[in-house]
C-alpha cells in the first residue's frame, strides 16, 4: 500500500481542521451527559446534530429510538426504564461496501459531580469529563468521515454511523440498534480512547451483569426472630458462593458489587439485592458461568425466602478470530504508512465493538484520541492525537474504497468463524 496523491488530500483536510477538531470536543465534554442526565443528554445530542449538519451536510441524520429495559431498584422493585435516543447518519446506504463506525456521547460522570470542565495541564494533556472516552473519540470520527466524503473513490463505500446515549452502563437501550448495523455491516471502527502510547485492545473479554431479588419475611428481632426470614443473610450466602466461583474456570471472573436491601437494627431483613458482574475469555466459558449462575440462584440457602434473578450476559467476547487478526494487520500496514506504529494487546474491559463482533462485523474498537484515566477525574487526552487517530481512520476509509483493505473478505472471514 502507499498514500495516493487524493489520500494526501484526504489527510490534508484532516490536518488543515486541527483546531476546530479538538475545540469542538472540549465544548461538547463541558455539556455533561452522564448516562442518567437525560436533559445533558439532550443537550449533546443537539450539538452534535448541528454539528453533522455543517460537515456532512449531504448525510442524512436521524434520531432513534432506543428500546426499554428493565432494572431492579435496591428496594428489589422491578421497573421499566427508558433512555434517550441515539442519533443515525447515514451516506450510500446501497454502495456495495458498508462500513460501519460507531461512539457513545454519554459519560460516567453525573448532574451532581464536581468534574464539569475541560482544562489543560501543564504538560499540555486535556484533562476533562468525556474528553477520551468519548467525546474526543467523537470528533476524530466525524473528522475522518468529513475528510473521506472529499475522496473520488468513496463512491463504492456507504457508511453508517451510530452514537449512543448509553454505552457506559452497558448499552441496554442501544444493544438492538448494534446488533442491527453489525449484521449487515462489512467492516466496523469505534472510537473507545486508544492507550495514552496509541495501543489498541485487541481481544475482548465478555460481560454479564445480574441482579438477585432475595425476599424474606420481617419479624421485630428480639420478639420474634424465628417467625423471620433473613433477606440479607440468605443474600451474604449467595454471594459469598458467587465469589467462591473465582479461580474455578481459567479466564472467569465472579465481581460481587454490591448488596443493597435490610433496615432498621431491631427488624429481620425481608428484602435484599445483589448485584454482580461475570467476565468471561470465550462461549464455552458464557455457558459455564451461566450453569454455575444457575445453580446458586436455583434454591435459596434456607428454607423461606425466595429468588428471583434479573440480567444476563450483556456482552458477548471478542476473540481474535481469523477475520479480526486480518483486520488488524490491514490497520497495521495503513498506520506504517501514517509513521505510527500501531500495536494490540487483549483487554477485560467491553465495549461496543463486542456487540458488533457478536453480529458478525469483524471491527477495531479503540480508534479514539490516545489518553487515559479514563472514568476518573484525571481523565485526559493528548491534543496531538485528534488529527493523528483521525488520519489513521481517514485513510483506513480510503484503502477500504480502493479495495487495498477487502472489507467483503473480511466480513467472509468472519461469518466462516462464527
Amino acid at each position: 500500500m502507499r498514500i495516493s496523491v487524493p489520500d494526501q488530500a484526504v489527510l490534508d483536510h484532516v490536518e488543515a481542521r486541527r483546531e476546530a477538531i479538538i475545540g469542538r470536543a472540549v465544548d461538547w465534554s463541558n455539556l455533561n451527559s452522564g448516562s442518567r442526565n437525560t436533559a445533558g443528554l439532550m443537550q449533546v445530542l443537539a450539538a452534535l446534530e448541528a454539528e453533522i449538519l455543517a460537515g456532512l451536510p449531504h448525510a442524512l441524520s436521524e434520531r432513534v429510538t432506543t428500546a426499554d429495559s428493565v432494572t431492579v431498584g435496591d428496594d428489589g422493585a422491578v421497573r421499566h426504564e427508558t433512555y434517550a435516543p441515539a442519533l443515525r447518519v447515514s451516506v450510500r446506504p446501497d454502495a456495495p461496501v458498508q462500513v460501519v463506525l460507531t461512539g457513545h456521547y454519554d459519560t460516567v460522570y453525573p448532574a451532581e459531580s464536581g468534574f464539569q470542565i475541560v482544562r489543560e495541564r501543564p504538560d499540555g494533556a486535556l484533562n476533562g469529563p468525556g474528553i477520551a472516552d468519548m467525546k474526543g473519540g467523537i470528533s476524530v470520527l466525524l473528522a475522518a468521515l468529513e475528510a473521506f466524503e472529499t475522496h473520488p473513490q468513496k463512491i463504492g463505500v456507504g457508511w453508517t454511523a451510530l452514537l449512543s446515549p448509553d454505552e457506559e452502563i452497558g448499552s441496554p437501550g442501544s444493544a438492538p440498534l448494534l446488533a442491527e448495523l453489525g449484521a449487515r455491516g462489512h467492516v466496523g471502527l469505534t472510537y473507545e480512547p486508544a492507550l495514552a502510547d496509541g495501543t489498541l485492545a485487541g481481544a475482548r473479554k465478555g460481560s454479564g451483569n445480574f441482579h438477585l431479588i432475595v425476599t424474606g419475611l420481617a419479624a421485630h428481632a428480639g420478639r420474634a426472630f424465628d417467625e423471620g426470614r433473613n433477606a440479607i443473610a440468605g443474600a451474604a450466602m449467595i454471594a459469598a458462593a458467587l465469589h467462591g466461583l473465582n479461580g474455578k474456570r481459567k479466564g472467569v471472573t465472579v465481581n460481587v458489587a454490591r448488596i443493597a436491601g435490610g433496615g432498621p437494627l431491631n427488624v429481620v431483613a425481608d428484602n435484599a439485592v445483589v448485584r454482580f458482574n461475570v467476565r468471561v475469555p470465550d462461549a464455552a466459558s458464557a455457558d459455564w458461568i451461566m450453569d454455575r449462575i444457575g445453580e446458586l440462584t436455583a434454591t435459596p440457602p434456607f428454607e423461606g425466602l425466595v429468588l428471583d434473578l434479573h440480567g444476563g450476559m450483556t456482552r458477548a467476547p471478542k476473540p481474535m478470530d481469523a477475520a479480526q487478526t486480518a483486520l488488524f494487520e490491514a490497520v497495521k500496514a495503513t498506520g506504517a504508512l501514517l509513521g505510527q506504529d500501531i500495536a494490540w494487546k487483549p483487554s477485560g474491559g467491553v465495549c461496543e465493538g463486542n456487540n458488533l463482533h457478536a453480529a458478525g462485523l469483524p471491527n477495531i474498537d479503540t480508534l479514539g484520541v490516545r489518553g487515559g484515566d479514563i472514568h476518573s477525574e484525571a481523565e485526559f487526552a493528548w491534543p496531538d492525537s485528534f488529527v493523528e487517530r483521525a488520519q489513521l481512520s481517514a485513510l483506513i476509509l480510503c484503502k477500504v474504497a480502493s479495495g487495498e483493505i477487502d472489507a467483503a473478505r473480511l466480513k467472509q472471514l468472519r461469518m466462516e468463524s462464527a
